[in-house]
């Protein structure tokens, strides 16, 4: 009778090979050296997270522009206005008679402060009877008005404090003889979800466009199907519109999906106009596509698709105004910012959705977004005709 053959167990063997490690070694360098995309986009993130992190984000912003709403000329009024001037937390950019000016102006993002000097101001200052300066603050980010209201209060108190010499001494003593009223505009309760939420779908939309287009056409490549397709009678601009119309489609669910779940379930009021929604939707749908085709004309594998996407991903959020108040970031920054079309969606969607805006209030970021995607759809478009030369 046979007996069954039991497996033999052999002990791992420890026993290494340096010489055949460091071939292993000398190969991976020079797959790395090919791979020059990847290797650099390896040295170039920490470089940038650096950079923005270290430089570009702020907690405090600075230079709020504001609107005044000027009804009194008088040495206090130009004295509150020189120190407004002066300061690094408000930067003056109109002064206007009407408060329908001013409204419109806070209303498309134009200013996030209105400042209203009340007729008769002056006059009744030194009567004693307290009157009032009006600031509406647009609190739909209250990360970004909450220091500079607190600064506005602290400015009028330096300004006003040298005038109260001499006759006016009795006004000097607490509590100041004028009183200053903040009406909290578009998000007066502060809650975040109202600033964070809409702004979730220029985030999801970004992420979820460039990266599917980018990774689905490098895939076609690699599979050696983009070829095939290739041979066929089909134009450039064919295959740019006939790749990227499906996906036009999965944006569309997602924008209902996630406004539906706003709307539901955080209550987040929508108050502006449908039409100017759509259009800046459609035109950042465009725009996200163009820059993956874009992305799956530079990116040689999959892997370097995703890498690029991810390069692409981190600016869009810290620099768009999403997470850190835009106004917080210096120049340079707010630069690199404005070229970016999440940055004016973003603009757009809070302004349509919490601040009743209109087409015509949010013109202003659809022209822009419509310049960007002209430009990433005619560069990916002639890059797509030098890959098939």
């Amino acid at each position: 009778m046979s007996r069954l053959a039991l497996p033999r167990f052999e002990a791992p063997s420890f026993d290494v090979s340096w010489a055949r490690v460091f071939a292993v070694f000398l190969k991976e360098l020079v797959q790395m050296r090919r791979d020059r995309p990847t290797f650099a986009i390896m040295i170039m993130m920490p470089v940038i997270q650096l950079v923005l992190f270290g430089y570009a984000i702020n907690t405090d912003p600075r230079h709020m522009p504001a609107v005044i709403e000027l009804r009194e000329d008088g040495p206090m009024t130009r004295a509150f206005l020189a120190s407004l001037t002066a300061s690094t937390y408000i930067d003056i950019v109109s002064i206007v008679t009407r408060a329908e000016d001013g409204d419109a102006a806070l209303r498309s993002g134009q200013a996030n402060f209105l400042i209203s000097i009340p007729e008769g101001f002056e006059r009744r200052l030194v009567r004693g009877e307290r009157p009032q300066i009006l600031i509406a603050a647009d609190t739909s980010d209250p990360v970004a008005a909450g220091g500079a209201i607190g600064a506005i209060q602290q400015i009028a108190q330096s300004a006003f404090a040298p005038e109260f010499v001499g006759p006016l001494a009795f006004l000097a003593p607490a509590p100041a003889p004028y009183e200053i009223v903040v009406h909290r505009r578009f998000n007066p309760a502060g809650v975040s979800s109202f600033n964070i939420v809409p702004a979730l779908l220029g985030v999801i939309l970004t992420m979820t466009m460039v990266m599917i287009t980018s990774i689905a056409l490098t895939r076609e490549s690699e599979r050696g199907t983009m070829e095939n397709l290739l041979a066929t009678p089909v134009r450039p601009i064919e295959v740019m519109i006939g790749k990227t119309t499906p996906y036009i489609f999965v944006g569309a669910i997602q924008v209902v999906i996630v406004m539906t779940i706003a709307v539901l379930l955080f209550h987040i009021p929508f108050t502006g106009s449908l039409i100017a929604f759509l259009i800046g939707v459609t035109l950042f749908i465009f725009a996200n596509l163009m820059l993956g085709y874009l992305i799956s004309t530079l990116a040689k594998t999959q892997m370097q698709a995703m890498q690029m996407t991810f390069f692409v991903f981190l600016p869009s959020i810290l620099l768009s105004g999403f997470m850190f108040p835009f106004r917080a970031m210096p120049a340079w920054a707010q630069a690199i910012g404005e070229c970016l079309p999440i940055t004016h969606f973003l603009r757009i969607v809070r302004e349509v959705v919490l601040k009743g805006a209109g087409f015509a209030d949010v013109i202003g970021d659809l022209m822009p977004l419509g310049a960007i995607l002209l430009v990433l759809a005619g560069v990916a478009l002639a890059r797509f005709r030098r890959t098939l030369d």
